[in-house]
């Protein structure tokens, strides 16, 4: 449940979306992609109702466990997606370089690292070159090499224009991300820039600042 929840998440940035395991993020992430059943309130993406036809070309998602086929290479998953989302056969090469998979286009996915698996899952979801992009804890179980090679992908597509939402649970995460939002038992604790939380926590890094806003909020029931 996301109780009394109220926010604007900003266009063209990356929204980091934080806290622990349980906390609420993945339901809000399917909210806003339109696939989770809202008992109240009003969810709306661009302007239009969260999950509205129009949106399905626009909004992109990327769940926490890659939703491709281990039986099919990379580019032959492409092509499917392509063909199911109606996307223009001219995206999947502008895809796979995109994710940085130039080398790996005719290899079986189920012969792919985690990490690379990761990466022709956000392939798919790029295909319709979405306004919006959802990501579901899209680095966990990955390398410190293999997270900073995602985020400058991340990065690549917020310049072009598109609006990121990114889950996780990693605080150290927090420092890419434009702007965050804190989520502890399906409330949010901040929205803001990571200079702003750091300030009103007087925290030296958004972990510390977590645990003191957990305090405030403690001390306040």
């Amino acid at each position: 449940m996301l109780p009394g929840m109220s926010l604007e998440i900003a266009r063209g940035q990356i929204t980091g979306l934080l806290g622990p395991s349980g906390c609420g993020k993945t339901t809000l992430m399917r909210a806003i992609v339109g696939v989770q059943v809202v008992a109240g309130g009003r969810v709306t993406v661009l302007g239009l109702p969260a999950g509205s036809r129009a949106l399905r070309s626009r909004v992109g998602y990327v769940t926490q466990a890659p939703a491709v086929y281990d039986d099919l290479t990379v580019q032959g998953n492409l092509r499917y997606f392509a063909r199911v989302l109606g996307a223009d056969s001219g995206r999947v090469a502008a895809v796979v370089e995109t994710v940085g998979l130039q080398d790996f286009g005719g290899q079986l996915v189920s012969q792919l690292s985690g990490g690379q698996r990761a990466r022709v899952s956000l392939a798919t979801a790029l295909l319709n070159e979405p306004d919006v992009l959802v990501l579901d804890e899209p680095t966990v179980g990955l390398d410190p090499v293999l997270r900073a090679e995602l985020w400058g992908t991340f990065h690549e597509l917020a310049d072009a224009g598109a609006t990121l939402l990114v889950s996780s649970h990693v605080m150290d995460e927090a420092g890419r991300c434009d702007r965050l939002i804190l989520m502890r038992e399906g409330q949010i604790l901040a929205h803001a820039t990571p200079a702003e939380i750091l300030a009103q926590a007087a925290a030296e890094n958004i972990e510390a600042a977590f645990l003191h806003l957990v305090g405030d909020k403690g001390g306040a029931r």
